[in-house]
């Protein structure tokens, strides 16, 4: 298969966004699942003006790349706007979004049609490995920020970087 404009095969590509804030071994589920779908997979740091994270979107660029690195197909880079318009500048078709629960999907759903009424973009979307089904960025500073056992949930480079950030021995 070979685009019109190009000398080569054309990429399959998706974007996994998100605030990483920080990145989860749910989230590195994800994006594991979907770099073995895809050829490319552009993981953006989506960036909220109004939210104060726990780690700088430079510090949260540099844990992504740390942990995917290995995939060998995964591009990281930060994008403050909406997230169709990263798309259509990039020429990426799909969005791929982890499921955890039925909540999470009702309100997926509304923004994969709204995505797509916008742009065109389709959205596919990964049941969450049951082992991750619970887990969230949030969750995991917060256990963390009270002393508990993390070490299961993130990767060990971003289990330092907590441990660092927060004080914790």
């Amino acid at each position: 298969m070979t685009g019109p404009e190009s000398e080569g095969p054309l990429l399959r590509r998706a974007v996994c966004p998100g605030s990483f804030d920080p990145i989860t071994n749910g989230h590195l589920d994800i994006i594991a699942r979907a770099s073995a779908l895809y050829d490319v997979v552009h993981v953006v740091v989506m960036i909220n003006q109004s939210k104060k994270g726990l780690f700088t979107v430079d510090e949260r660029i540099e844990l992504i790349r740390e942990v995917t690195a290995e995939f060998g197909n995964v591009q990281v880079e930060a994008y403050h706007g909406l997230l169709v318009d990263y798309c259509k500048q990039r020429d990426i078709p799909a969005i791929v979004k982890g499921l955890r629960a039925v909540s999470d999907f009702d309100y997926e759903l509304q923004m994969a049609q709204m995505n797509n009424g916008l742009s065109g973009v389709e959205t596919l979307f990964i049941p969450t490995s049951p082992t991750y089904s619970f887990l969230s960025s949030s969750l995991v500073k917060e256990v963390a920020n009270w002393g508990g056992d993390i070490s299961h949930l993130v990767p060990p480079v971003v289990l330092e970087a907590l441990t660092e950030r927060l004080g914790k021995d």
